[in-house]
């Protein structure tokens, strides 16, 4: 075994001699990781069913080694860590066609979900406001009365629209998997069977890319295809690895982290979903300043432009400590009542089904939201009432034992993130969140 590592070693050496401008990233988890062996014979692809594989004569541009790298780099910060079995599992798939919940995504429980919650509101956001025959003021039945035909083309409307936004509104990128591997990887770069296998399709029209995630939308949506990495991939690909550079600044230097033993998303990345633009904080503009009025010697980004569907944050434990960071309205008054929710780490979506509930402030009055968290256990679409104007919330707050979270529910503090002082009325519902 002593030989074996000693010769992989001087392999590893002879590498770096050739390559002097090329650094090896050894990081402190990475060095607890066995070194892979000096043998350069790629290994069997993964898993993915043949039928989710593209054919030889579809085109596209295939994976080179540096954009291999790149991904890695850009979304792990080094080319040795690769997706867990969460995320190679992950795929967007919805309930049951033409029932209760037939317009929702089945999520997953690993750092997947926040991505599958993202798209899930960009598909209510479609089937609410965006296909045809949807008007102002459409009922939850809308959402009930989906058949799989109509899934699939929320879905890949969906898809469409961050990866065009990704791409500044002038193109976009699809990746999908090819049979046969495109590459053949550095001895610094740790294999997964899966993105040396990427081929790249490139579009200049929104309708061409959204025509051709529908064409394939098996590729995203059925088990063993890696759909929501496909998606990350293709994201990432739209935006470039130069310009999400640009986008982050000296607080963020890529897009997942790992927390819990699982990567996660971090705001960089779910901004990059919801605007197009890496930016990894939440307020509104540039910061050129710190709390203590000094210059800041890098500005920090926030979000420059208004989003499509929003975004709430809310935590129990950064409130408590005081560092609940405040959504700016970029977020928080999308151009759609559909917002993505952050809540204690977990992700959710609230919506409405009247669109002018953001144009007409006295619709804020008294309203409507109705709320998704992905999860198995949730069977019907929770429906609250929100009450802006007759009296303020906590004279009417719970009587319990204690439980702050019975007295006060996340999602109700989530809620009045963006309404502030509304008292909210669960209809019958025992507040599960």
């Amino acid at each position: 075994m002593t030989d074996r590592r000693l010769d992989y070693i001087e392999l590893l050496q002879q590498e770096v001699n050739k390559n002097p401008d090329r650094l090896v990233d050894v990081t402190k988890e990475e060095e607890q990781e066995e070194a892979p062996p000096p043998c350069r014979t790629l290994p069997q692809p993964c898993s993915i069913p043949r039928t989710l594989v593209i054919p030889p004569g579809l085109g596209g541009t295939p994976v080179t080694p540096q954009l291999t790298e790149s991904l890695r780099r850009i979304l792990f910060g080094g080319t040795f860590h690769v997706f867990n079995y969460e995320w190679r599992k992950s795929f967007f798939q919805f309930r049951e066609p033409n029932s209760e919940l037939s317009y929702a995504l089945e999520t997953d429980r690993g750092g997947a979900r926040a991505i599958q919650m993202v798209v899930q509101a960009r598909i209510i956001k479609y089937l609410l406001f965006v296909r045809p025959g949807s008007s102002d003021g459409r009922t939850l039945h809308s959402l009930c009365d989906v058949g799989q035909k109509d899934q699939e083309r929320a879905l890949a409307a969906a898809l469409a629209d961050s990866l065009w936004l990704a791409g500044q509104e002038v193109s976009a990128t699809v990746t999908l998997v090819a049979e046969d591997y495109c590459i053949t990887p550095h001895l610094d770069y740790k294999l997964d069977n899966f993105t040396e296998r990427l081929q790249l399709f490139t579009f200049q029209e929104k309708e061409d890319v959204r025509s051709f995630i529908l064409e394939h939308i098996q590729r995203f949506k059925e088990e063993g295809s890696h759909g929501v990495i496909l998606f990350l991939y293709s994201l990432i690909c739209s935006r470039t690895v130069d310009r999400l550079k640009e986008d982050m600044d000296s607080s963020t230097s890529h897009l997942l982290h790992l927390s819990l033993g699982n990567f996660v998303c971090r705001q960089a990345l779910l901004n990059l979903m919801l605007t197009g633009r890496a930016s990894p904080h939440v307020f509104n503009g540039t910061l050129y300043f710190g709390e203590d009025g000094r210059p800041l010697e890098r500005p920090l980004q926030g979000v420059l432009s208004r989003s499509d569907v929003g975004y709430l944050h809310w935590s129990r434990e950064q409130m408590e400590r005081g560092r609940l960071p405040q959504v700016g309205s970029m977020l928080k008054t999308p151009r759609f009542p559909v917002w993505l929710c952050c809540i204690n780490s977990s992700f959710s979506v609230v919506f409405s089904l009247t669109r002018s509930l953001l144009s007409d402030w006295k619709m804020e009055h008294l309203f409507q939201l109705h709320y998704y968290n992905g999860q198995n256990s949730q069977r019907t679409t929770a429906r609250l009432t929100v009450d802006t104007h007759s009296h303020h919330w906590e004279a009417s707050a719970r009587d319990s034992d204690g439980d702050p979270e019975r007295r006060f529910p996340s999602l109700e503090m989530t809620i009045r993130t963006k309404w502030a002082g509304a008292a909210i009325d669960w209809n019958g519902t025992l507040p599960f969140y």
